[in-house]
């Protein structure tokens, strides 16, 4: 009920002590004018019953009216965006007036409801979200993490520091988003996959598709980083969600292949049991015996490899199988009394031979697998790549747009203290806005994808498991090349200097 005038103003001193009572950055500043512009990016609006000449600063150098102009001058410098609103007597009864908080509405004077309801109108449609540096929109949960770390600084002697308390939100933040990605990627796997795979690319193809989604997650909904002071709150290796993933996807695949080997047990079992009956039975030990296991044999592989969804262990289940025979083969062939000793001495050579050839087939399915999963590792570390890069450019463009109205404030401020008399004033204010135009420069520098793979190439090379390192080295390959450099050598040389270094 009270106007606005000076002792209202005096009343919202402690405006002149935001700087003293809160930090923007850890390290402390030894310019305080330059900490305090930080302060823009993150106050909310100043809404009050004001009338804006109120904040007209007072001519003259008396120390009282310098007091008097620096509330004045912190709520002009700290919030730019202001707004007026003036209110009525909730009621002219002076008794109803010592009850207010227990008056209903129709109690109320109705100018006053309007007022209200225009007041109430405009916080919840036009006032901004509380956000932090970068536009990071603080929710609930949020808010409470950093209202706890600045009581723990308070209560702790020290001056909370919005950069530590924006560290423990974010390791929060972050550690909760990547359980939120892994848990979707597993339930997506779970859902999608029937074990066993035809093949080991059908999983790989599931297990891209699901990375993916939860790389959305991780990336849109909850992660945070932060281009300014040149460090991001994405944990390595590389990214906080991939030694999660990976060993999740590698379970998966170990899952497949324990499946794979049962299915194909029990299938083998059943398409054996002729056969094994035909040996037990002395069917194959007699003249030309050894002619019609051969015939047997080839009919049961053939059987097998019709067999409907093959997996990624029906090869090795039936080498495992043949092998396991072999002992049985070679007695055949030497009772076979319809073959000479030459014609039996060419049948074992030839059997050997068709066991180093199964060997040679296991092995190059080993190697074709190997090389399957290292493709697929690249392709899911270009398109984490991909979509951090797509983060950091709209991180870039909300901290420049962020800075360019800081910027714009503080011109504008000063040409109102210039407008105003006030010189010296506007002066002070040249040290801020060059700063704002520096760091709007280097906000438009910021690393790229460029830089993100030099040094990701490198923590490839040394984070990943054997024949894995590989892509570190062609990733940092590619790299020289589209980076165009005049002697790519010595960072081949660098780098195969750094992957030697590594044990395999």
């Amino acid at each position: 009920m009270s106007t606005i005038n000076h002792q209202a103003l005096e009343q919202l001193h402690y405006v002149t002590e935001l700087t003293e009572l809160i930090r923007t950055k850890s390290s402390p500043s030894s310019n305080e004018e330059e900490g305090s512009a930080e302060f823009l990016s993150f106050f909310p609006d100043f809404i009050w019953t004001y009338l804006e000449n109120a904040l007209t600063l007072i001519p003259g150098k008396d120390p009282k009216v310098q007091n008097s102009n620096m509330t004045r001058e912190c709520i002009r410098k700290f919030f730019p965006k202001r707004k007026c609103f003036v209110f009525d007597r909730p009621t002219n009864d002076r008794k109803l007036l010592l009850h207010v908080e227990e008056l209903s509405d129709n109690q109320l004077d109705v100018n006053f409801q309007k007022q209200s309801k225009d007041f109430c109108s405009y916080i919840f449609t036009r006032a901004k979200p509380k956000t932090l540096r970068g536009g990071i929109t603080v929710t609930g949960g949020g808010f409470g993490t950093l209202v706890e770390a600045y009581v723990d600084a308070i209560n702790s002697g020290g001056v909370p520091c919005l950069e530590n308390a924006v560290i423990t939100l974010a390791e929060h933040e972050n550690s909760a988003a990547v359980q939120k990605a892994a848990d979707h990627y597993s339930e997506q796997m779970t859902q999608r996959l029937n074990l066993p795979t035809d093949t080991l690319q059908e999983l790989l193809e599931v297990h891209a598709a699901c990375e993916k989604e939860a790389i959305d997650i991780f990336m849109e909904e909850h992660s945070w980083t932060i281009l300014s002071n040149n460090f991001f709150l994405l944990n390595f290796p590389l990214f906080p969600w991939q030694d999660i993933m990976e060993k999740t996807k590698d379970s998966f695949i170990i899952q497949n292949e324990e499946a794979s080997v049962k299915y194909y047990e029990a299938e083998l079992k059943q398409l054996s049991e002729s056969l094994m009956k035909s040996i037990s039975g002395g069917t194959f030990f007699v003249p030309g015996g050894h002619s019609l296991y051969l015939e047997a044999k080839n009919k049961f592989e053939q059987d097998y490899k019709l067999v409907p969804r093959k997996g990624v262990k029906a090869n090795q289940v039936l080498q495992s199988f043949l092998q396991s025979q072999a002992g049985v083969e070679e007695a055949i062939l030497q009772a076979d009394q319809a073959l000479t000793d030459a014609d039996k001495a060419m049948a074992a050579e030839c059997a050997k031979k068709d066991a180093a050839e199964r060997e040679q087939e296991l092995l190059r399915e080993k190697q074709n697998e190997e090389k399957q999963k290292m493709e697929a590792q690249e392709r899911s570390f270009k398109e984490n790549l991909a979509q951090l890069q797509e983060k950091m450019d709209r991180e870039r463009e909300n901290l420049l747009r962020e800075q360019q109205t800081m910027l714009e404030h503080k011109l504008k401020m000063q040409k109102e203290l210039l407008t105003e008399g006030f010189k010296k004033e506007a002066e002070t204010l040249n040290k801020e806005i060059d700063q704002l135009k520096e760091d709007i420069q280097t906000t438009e520098k910021s690393f790229n994808i460029s830089d993100v793979l030099d040094m990701a190439s490198m923590i490839l090379i040394a984070v990943l498991p054997g024949s894995y390192k590989v892509l570190g080295m062609g990733l940092k390959f590619s790299l020289i090349v589209r980076k165009g450099l005049r002697n790519p050598s010595k960072y081949i040389l660098k780098g195969f200097l750094c992957f030697s270094s590594v044990t395999l």
